[in-house]
């Protein structure tokens, strides 16, 4: 490998083949290819940048063209940051009921995200993706029925497991279907130099969208008409949508799968958490039910076998689904007995009493002039009219963010005084604001925010105020224009860990 990248859209691909120790079956090798090590987290880097790339030699899509696709989340954030780098806007359609994570990190790259109900699932936000790109001259990726994603697999996928396995033999090749783009274009590869490797698809046991075999209505264009009967809600996302791919559909039509194997959802969530814990792998739920299935699969076949799956992504984009359910944010029992079995540093001690900090230097004028600076500092930023909203703050106490966001929602004017920012470093002058505002207030912590020269308090009676109804009145009778809030609770601007539960 380089050492060196003109472009993160080089590091795409090469990811690591793993072999499990402690959940290998005895007399059976399984080994796991780690598609987390994408720059963009998943196996779906692959496909995006291929897509695009396709369509800029083909000149389906200009420069400076809006991309727009339909995506459960991985292929959104893999075309978010592949658009960012090529700079093509990105506007991304998903249905509501997918991990919140992965709407953040889609706009986090620069891309908007449009929500489609849960109750139309995977069809109807293509439908909507398909009408935006009508309406709108939009490119649409097509990522369900785009060749350029089972070529991307066959072209770099497939020959990267090759490598991996030069001397000794690949039985089994195990992949969930979401788009079908990975077992089509490797198995197509495989098949041809690795007759002998069986290609095993895994589906939710309660989806059987391919163990039913119903047929699957079609537009022109080869998108699917209509959810496939045999769907019901799973938690694999990124697996299964309500309808056969036709990449999907091609692949089992031209021979490529040999074995279907359905997976439980609880049993795809326990093996993503062996393989945290057990093999120090972190995948998300997709990943451990790959590995669930390939662990059913290994109970049947001949003793040294050779397992291979695919982990699509990382799991860090699953901490708002049920994977995460059972992990505590705060100290369970036997960490708070750890806490307890030494003496500093725990939340039933109070802590020692605090130092005062050390005056400013010298007894003479210069030092009471520095006060009185401080002083009239203060009072003058508490009291100027054209600020009516003044936060004493510091630049990364999550307090002070809570409350930048909430004015932000609001749509609040203030004034931010940062003491520990660059701006009041010179001679200390932040410490000795902050200490003549303490003084004032007889309040030592941050932040303090004060409203037409009267104090409120800090994050949480500002918030209290906002949500008893007394903060916005106060504000318009000061002449601050506020947005409306009704509906909303204050509250939820808080640090994560002290939200309402």
């Amino acid at each position: 490998m380089k050492r060196r990248y003109d472009s993160i859209l080089e590091t795409i691909g090469r990811t690591p083949v793993v072999r499990l120790s402690a959940m290998s079956p005895s007399g059976v090798n399984l080994f796991v290819k780690l598609e987390s090590r994408n720059p963009g987290g998943s196996v779906k880097d692959r496909l995006a940048l291929a897509i695009i790339e396709d369509a800029e030699r083909s000149g389906a899509l200009r420069p400076g063209q809006t991309v727009v696709e339909a995506t459960s989340g991985n292929t959104g954030i893999a075309l978010a940051m592949v658009c960012a780098r090529k700079g093509y806007p990105l506007v991304v359609v998903m249905a509501e009921n997918f991990s919140v994570e992965r709407r953040r990190l889609m706009r986090f790259l620069g891309a908007r995200v449009v929500l489609t109900p849960a109750s139309l699932k995977g069809s109807g936000m293509m439908q909507k993706a398909a009408e935006l790109a009508a309406a709108h001259g939009w490119f649409l990726c097509r990522q369900f029925e785009n060749p350029a994603n089972p070529d991307v697999h066959a072209r770099t996928t497939a020959p990267e497991i090759l490598e991996a396995f030069p001397d000794i033999s690949l039985d089994y090749f195990v992949a969930g279907c979401g788009t079908g783009g990975t077992v089509a274009g490797v198995s197509r590869v495989i098949r041809a130099l690795r007759p002998g490797t069986r290609i095993v698809v895994c589906e939710p046991d309660n989806a059987p969208v391919l163990r039913g075999g119903s047929f699957q209505p079609r537009s022109g264009n080869g998108a699917p008409a209509g959810s496939h009967p045999s769907f019901r809600p799973h938690p694999m996302q990124g697996w299964t949508p309500d309808f056969v791919p036709k990449i999907t559909e091609s692949a089992a039509a031209g021979g490529f799968i040999d074995k279907i194997v359905p997976v439980n959802g609880r049993d795809a969530m326990q093996a993503s958490r062996d393989l945290a814990r057990k093999e120090g792998i972190f995948t998300g739920i997709t990943g451990g039910a790959t590995v669930a299935g390939a662990l059913s699969l290994a109970r049947t076949v001949p003793p040294g076998s050779n397992i291979l799956c695919i982990l699509p992504d990382t799991g860090e984009r699953y901490q708002s689904t049920p994977l995460f359910a059972d992990i505590a944010t705060d100290m369970t029992e036997e960490e708070l007995e750890i806490s307890r079995s030494t003496q500093s540093a725990r939340f039933d001690v109070p802590p020692p009493a605090a130092v005062p900090p050390p005056g400013p230097p010298g007894r003479g004028d210069a030092a009471m002039l520095f006060d009185d600076e401080a002083r009239e500092f203060v009072n003058e930023a508490v009291t100027d009219s054209a600020n009516p909203v003044v936060m004493f703050s510091l630049e990364w106490c999550e307090f002070c963010w809570s409350l930048r966001r909430l004015f932000a929602r609001y749509g609040i004017p203030y004034r931010s005084v940062d003491l520990d920012s660059m701006q009041y470093q010179h001679r200390d002058f932040g410490g000795r604001v902050r200490a003549a505002l303490a003084a004032k207030t007889g309040i030592a912590t941050i932040p303090q925010v004060f409203v037409g020269g009267e104090l409120i308090g800090g994050c949480t009676d500002v918030i209290e105020a906002v949500r008893a109804g007394k903060l916005l009145p106060r504000l318009a009778r000061l002449g601050v224009g506020v947005r409306d809030g009704a509906g909303m609770d204050p509250r939820t601007f808080l640090p994560a860990w002290l939200q309402p539960r």
